[in-house]
């Protein structure tokens, strides 16, 4: 083995998917783009880092509420460069060609062009670590869509495409709760 910085330790455990998370203020749409979030529980409860260096941070704040957005590897290039620009000065869902459609629980849009859309309140955050506790209350699913490949964050610029799946569920199912 060899020592690896602390400051990298974070690439080991980097979370997936990336996704989009859509807001709205004030009548304005954005989207971000994040990798540091994860699942809660088996209710869809999920947790998202972001602060105030991230300009859907107070969108997130005053509605409490966004939509997390599953892109797939077709739009990955998009999903990268949608994280490296502000939507304080740039209109995204018009800069990088995406379709805004109407949630049917939150303000903030779904994208079109995903695999899938999971509209959220925010029932918590915890400042100290910059954490929102979001809950869903509606999900939505593209079934028709053929590219369903998701894109992971290593962290370092780098990111691992979705591959071949292969099921355990025989050894898992009786563990997991009923109705997963």
């Amino acid at each position: 083995m060899q020592e690896l910085l602390l400051n990298k330790a974070f690439m080991l455990l980097e979370p997936g998917p990336v996704v989009l998370v859509t807001t709205t203020n004030g009548g304005k749409n954005n989207i971000m783009t994040i990798s540091w979030h994860m699942v809660m529980d088996f209710t869809a409860q999920f947790a998202l880092l972001t602060g105030a260096w991230n300009y859907s941070y107070e969108a997130l704040v005053k509605n409490r509420e966004c939509v997390i957005a599953v892109p797939t590897v077709d739009i990955s290039k998009k999903v990268v460069e949608i994280g490296g620009c502000s939507g304080s000065d740039t209109d995204k869902f018009k800069k990088f060609k995406l379709t805004p459609l109407k949630a049917k629980s939150v303000e903030a849009p779904l994208i079109k062009e995903c695999l899938a859309n999971i509209e959220c309140r925010v029932t918590d955050y915890i400042e100290k670590h910059n954490i929102f506790i979001l809950d869903a209350v509606h999900a939505w699913i593209d079934a028709d869509r053929k590219e369903r490949r998701t894109i992971h964050a290593n962290g370092d610029g780098t990111f691992v495409v979705d591959g071949r799946t292969i099921s355990y569920r025989e050894l898992m199912l009786p563990k997991l709760p009923s109705g997963v």
